[in-house]
């Protein structure tokens, strides 16, 4: 016998839902059954509008990720800045700020 994963609590067989369909969007997502098995899901449009936000906002995050490629004048004027910033920094400077990164994770704060 093979299941099927059913993403939702609720379950509606396709009749039952052709019956009376909008007694079924709500809040919460409801799988909809042809054969026992997952046909579909029904949806609030409250909880799709979110559904939509949050993909949207995983899109939006991604796409400005992949938007910093510096090229390789600008990372070569980064380790140009960070070897100055290196060799201007006194060593006690140096010390504290590593122990406090290396315990919090953070840089430290001037």
């Amino acid at each position: 016998m093979k299941t099927h994963a059913i993403l939702a609590e609720k379950s509606v067989s396709m009749s039952a839902l052709r019956n009376n369909p909008a007694q079924y969007f709500g809040d919460k997502p409801i799988a909809v059954l042809s054969h026992n098995k997952p046909a579909g899901y029904v949806l609030g449009a409250e909880l799709f509008e979110e559904m939509m936000k949050l993909i949207g906002d995983k899109e939006a995050a991604r796409a400005f990720r992949g938007r910093f490629r510096p090229s390789e004048a600008e990372l070569a004027e980064y380790c140009k800045r960070s070897a100055k910033a290196l060799e201007e920094a006194e060593p006690v400077d140096l010390v504290e700020n590593f122990g406090e990164y290396k315990s919090t994770g953070r840089r430290a704060r001037r």
